[in-house]
């Protein structure tokens, strides 16, 4: 098991930066591809990024490739998420989510959920 909170959303213009971070806590962190995902209004919870348990293989969706950065602190038990050139698509409640049996490609449900942070862009 284990226990996920994010923090950092908040207010942004559009075109400015916004750092996400999701703190674990409860079995080891190391071991866990971690990902980020997000949910707009009336929209089904997308993919955003994942990352692997070493942080040396990442992925990315394509409406946020080049803008956004994953990477993970082991040490800090600490999942990121860098938004730049944010824009009014990418306002959202996004989620952090950890899997000790998925691989940082998959595409199947992830087993522990965080409980959100809200990122609102204004154009």
């Amino acid at each position: 098991q284990v226990h996920l909170v994010e923090s950092g959303g908040g207010l942004v213009q559009a075109g400015g930066s916004l750092r996400l971070s999701c703190a674990a806590s409860g079995r080891t962190f190391s071991t866990y591809t971690m990902g980020w995902f997000r949910q707009a209004p009336g929209n089904e919870r997308e993919f955003v990024a994942s990352i692997s348990w070493s942080g040396r293989s990442t992925r990315y969706a394509d409406s946020v490739k080049g803008r956004f950065t994953i990477s993970r602190d082991n040490a800090k038990n600490t999942l990121y998420l860098q938004m730049n050139s944010l824009n009014a698509e990418d306002t959202a409640v996004y989620y952090c989510a950890a899997s000790d049996t998925l691989s940082v490609s998959s595409t199947r449900p992830y087993d522990y959920w965080g409980q959100g942070t809200q990122v609102t862009v204004s154009s």
